[in-house]
């Protein structure tokens, strides 16, 4: 039986989601959004590429969530994007409302689905999800690692004028401004980026990788980044469909590992059938502690917020 994928939103990032996710023939594809219209036409587009790119998979587009049912994977993409000036922040309750409804309805449908959030704020938008689907914690997943470290990778052969697939990188943290790129553990076919780069020009690249997701608003003006988050998405649905175990850096609930409790943030994690199979704990300098606390204190912040709305709901 074919495994199934929803990918709820059908702007920018959920169509490009699916249209990975159908490319890579992951399983059947339904793509849920509240425009009448949009889904479907998108959804019917999609589908018709089948013969062209060789893919053979049902993409279906709806404005509810019947036909969801029993999805092995749910991809969230719904809720405003950033606007130039505008902060994932800025984002947070608009979106908060999003979330809560669209976990509310997908779970009642798949209540044995796998959930990877790429909506912004990510990490507290992940806890949102967490605290309205009560599933455990392995099955509620951010992507935001996966998009950070492939900023940083591209950057890095940029600079060198070498293969991004020779490029290995880890960035941890929050998905922003306080993420933290880890330029010690980082490499070009094993060969430290200390070696390659200068220091200054090192500060450079990390400081453009934490403002990555801003460069491209900037550009853009009305929207945001969408074929690299899509991506990214799909590749953790693709080691989790196809029980790959990749190990992906995501937003994964913690308790008590890097000494963080309770909160959503950006770490190594092997991915496969069961979601988050397992955490990574990587021995971290005092300054690497320093900074990855940091990024997590203002995801709390922005916990603290919503759960502050969700009790006086």
């Amino acid at each position: 039986m074919r495994k199934k994928i929803t990918v709820v939103g059908a702007g920018n990032v959920g169509a490009n989601c699916a249209v990975w996710a159908a490319k890579k023939e992951l399983g059947d594809v339904v793509l849920v959004d509240l425009a009448e219209g949009i889904p479907q036409g998108k959804g019917l587009d999609l589908l018709q590429a089948g013969p062209v790119e060789g893919f053979d998979v049902t993409v279906t587009g709806t404005n509810d969530y019947a036909p969801t049912a029993n999805s092995d994977v749910v991809i969230i993409t719904a809720g405003i994007a950033r606007k130039p000036g505008m902060t994932r922040d800025d984002l947070l309750i608009t979106n908060y409302n999003v979330i809560k409804s669209v976990t509310e309805q997908v779970v009642k449908l798949s209540p044995n689905a796998i959930l990877i959030l790429v909506t912004n704020p990510l990490d507290a938008m992940a806890q949102v999800a967490l605290m309205v689907s009560n599933f455990p914690k392995n099955r509620v997943i951010g992507m935001a690692g996966v998009l950070d470290t492939a900023r940083f990778r591209t950057f890095i052969a940029q600079e060198l004028n070498v293969a991004v697939t020779n490029v290995t990188a880890v960035v941890l943290g929050g998905h922003g401004d306080t993420m933290v790129p880890l330029v010690r553990l980082s490499s070009v076919s094993g060969i430290p980026l200390t070696e390659l780069i200068s220091e200054e020009r090192l500060a450079a690249i990390v400081d453009r990788t934490r403002k990555g997701g801003a460069e491209i608003v900037s550009y853009l003006k009305t929207g945001s980044a969408y074929y690299a988050p899509a991506a990214s998405a799909v590749e953790m649905a693709d080691s989790i469909l196809r029980d790959k175990k990749k190990v992906l850096p995501c937003a994964a609930y913690l308790e008590g590992e890097y000494g963080i409790n309770g909160l959503f943030v950006g770490v190594p994690c092997k991915l496969g059938a069961n979601g988050i199979e397992q955490i990574y704990e990587i021995k971290l300098t005092e300054q690497e502690t320093a900074e990855l606390h940091k990024s997590a204190a203002a995801v709390q912040e922005l916990v603290d917020v919503i759960k502050a709305k969700m009790s006086e709901a």
